[in-house]
């Protein structure tokens, strides 16, 4: 990986001790070497951070991850979790500043859907705090000069370098969950919410993007071997449209309508190594024979990300999109009113 002047000189700063204002996939963070400890005394003091307060850290992989923490029975759930906006708390192997951990000896660990920060700890080599960069008890910031502002003169000198990477999208922070017990313990509700490995709680038409955009960051370096298919099924009416414009607003599309008189819309896209979205919409396919002539096939490449709704009438079109795709079905059910279930199933897993 070439590394830019930015990074190299943030790499520096890590290096003598500092802290950084760097993003992250939730909101702007304080950033420092995990494993030097007058660089966390210093981000506390900051912070205005209690003393013994656990401080969760960013890794650039499962390998990293599996330094620092005992994962024991629990790599599957974190292999469906993350890369994404998720905390996941399980035992410590010390390898970190002791100030990070909690009472219990546990630490918080990170996998952060965004590039930036993740190429930052893959070329540090070692893991980074990933507090969000507010005042203790403040909210957080999604522009760094907030945070700055409300710094006094004398905390400003302690911050040796802003990654201003201008206004982030307003995520809330991380959902914490609790490994250490018999089973998943959510601590903190982030926007995404998950019930178990495989499955989503939504409460509203934003959430349901936003788990949408989760997936999407999940899956979107696939797209750079192969077409991702997102296959979604469900009752009229439980979200499947506003699942696919979360799809959109991943990959810079604030347009995204269902295509209730044609099959599908194809919109072009600039989002890294991904140049083309489809959203196609089944519900008024009636025959087999119809599949035919819609030309679905030739969009089936890579450098594609599809989002299919009324995936259940996909019938004999399923068997090519599985041989030439990366395939994703989120079977969308309604839990209550308001409340709607996601259940997201990997058929190359």
């Amino acid at each position: 990986m070439s590394i830019s002047t930015e990074l190299q000189r943030c790499i520096s700063i890590l290096q003598s001790g500092g802290l950084l204002v760097a993003p992250s996939d939730t909101v702007y963070g304080l950033v420092c070497d995990a494993t030097n400890e007058e660089a966390v005394k210093k981000l506390i003091s900051v912070k205005n951070r209690p003393w013994g307060k656990p401080i969760s850290v960013f890794t650039d992989g499962f390998e990293m991850m599996n330094s620092l923490v005992d994962m024991g029975s629990h790599k599957a759930l974190l292999h469906t979790l993350l890369p994404g906006p998720f905390t996941v708390i399980l035992p410590s192997k010390h390898k970190v500043s002791p100030l990070l951990e909690s009472e219990r000896k546990t630490l918080g660990v990170r996998l952060p859907a965004n590039e930036w920060i993740q190429n930052l700890v893959h070329a540090y080599g070692k893991p980074l705090t990933a507090t969000s960069a507010n005042i203790s008890g403040r909210p957080p910031h999604y522009e760094p000069q907030g945070f700055m502002n409300e710094l006094s003169e004398e905390k400003k000198k302690s911050i040796d370098y802003v990654v201003d990477q201008g206004k982030l999208p307003r995520n809330k922070p991380s959902t914490i969950i609790d490994l250490t017990g018999s089973s998943l313990q959510l601590l903190r509700q982030g926007d995404v919410l998950p019930e178990s490995k495989n499955s989503f709680t939504s409460n509203s038409a934003q959430e349901t993007k936003k788990i949408a955009t989760y997936l999407a960051e999940k899956y979107a370096k696939q797209c750079e071997q192969k077409p991702v298919v997102f296959i979604l099924e469900g009752e009229m009416g439980v979200g499947k449209t506003v699942f696919a414009q979360g799809l959109g607003e991943f990959l810079g599309l604030d347009d995204i309508v269902s295509p209730t008189y044609v099959i599908y819309y194809e919109y072009p896209v600039k989002k890294r190594s991904i140049g083309m979205f489809l959203h196609a919409d089944l519900y008024n396919i009636e025959e087999s024979e119809e599949y035919v002539h819609l030309g679905l096939e030739e969009y089936f490449k890579k450098q594609t990300m599809i989002c299919i709704e009324w995936g259940n009438r996909i019938g004999p079109l399923f068997d090519f999109v599985k041989k030439t795709s990366h395939v994703v079905i989120v079977e969308m059910s309604y839990k209550s009113e308001k409340q709607r279930t996601l259940l997201v199933k990997d058929i190359h897993e």
